[in-house]
């Protein structure tokens, strides 16, 4: 990454460095070269905004997202559509062009899965990985279902970003449906008595509280609304099925 391309990233608060500064720094690049200096700097801070928190979290998801959309080997419109959605909804027509522009440069760039989610996992907290996560089940599932290798990359990133298993198959029950899914959305077995259900209910719900991510913007607290809705439905379900 260029020298003035890291001055310009940490002046926006970005310290990522590492495998997540040099995808970000080659997409800025071929974005915006040929601008003179201050126009870039001026383009950049008004492509991402300026919270700090929502940064972090959208470049991930476009660094991620293009991952996902690799993994079957056929970028989709729908799975275009979906980001795009996404960046619509928190930031306006002309920034979500830009984010899908650094998107479409980031899908022409081979890097690192593990160097990258292992970089996550050190600097995103916990509710935004799983909020993280959902999203890329949400962007996997845009055609309508999540192929096994779509499947296979989003474990992989789930693993390096050190979210638990229970906690990944928890996210996946919410869009690969099974006969015990309300059970593996609480990340518990159909064997657990009433008092670990309970308990398993309160765990799951305190850690995907929509609070948790109210800083990410407006699109993912309500997404993490809807994941606590299947959270609390599928509690009901459990307690409908043994009558508590």
């Amino acid at each position: 990454m260029g020298f003035f391309l890291k001055l310009i990233l940490m002046g926006l608060g970005w310290s990522f460095g590492g495998p997540l500064g040099a995808i970000i720094g080659y997409a800025i690049g071929s974005l915006f070269s040929g601008n003179r200096p201050k126009v870039i700097r001026s383009e950049v801070t008004d492509t991402f905004g300026n919270t700090e928190e929502k940064r972090d979290f959208n470049v991930t998801l476009l660094v991620l997202s293009a991952a996902v959309m690799k993994a079957d080997g056929n970028v989709r419109k729908s799975e275009l559509d979906y980001v795009k959605r996404f960046f619509l909804q928190n930031f306006g027509q002309q920034r979500a062009e830009n984010y899908i522009k650094m998107l479409r440069e980031i899908l022409e760039k081979d890097y690192n899965l593990y160097e990258v989610s292992q970089q996550v996992g050190r600097y995103m907290d916990y509710a935004s990985r799983l909020q993280l996560l959902h999203y890329l089940f949400g962007i996997a599932n845009a055609d309508g279902r999540v192929s096994q290798e779509e499947l296979g990359v989003i474990n992989t990133i789930s693993d390096y970003m050190g979210v638990t298993n229970s906690d990944f198959l928890s996210v996946k029950a919410m869009f690969i449906k099974e006969t015990d899914s309300a059970y593996k959305i609480l990340g518990i077995e159909p064997s657990a008595t009433d008092d670990e259900v309970k308990k398993a209910y309160r765990d799951m719900a305190k850690k995907n509280h929509p609070d948790l991510v109210g800083n990410l913007g407006d699109e993912v607290r309500q997404a993490a609304e809807k994941k606590f809705q299947e959270i609390n439905a599928a509690y009901e379900s459990i307690k409908k099925q043994r009558g508590l």
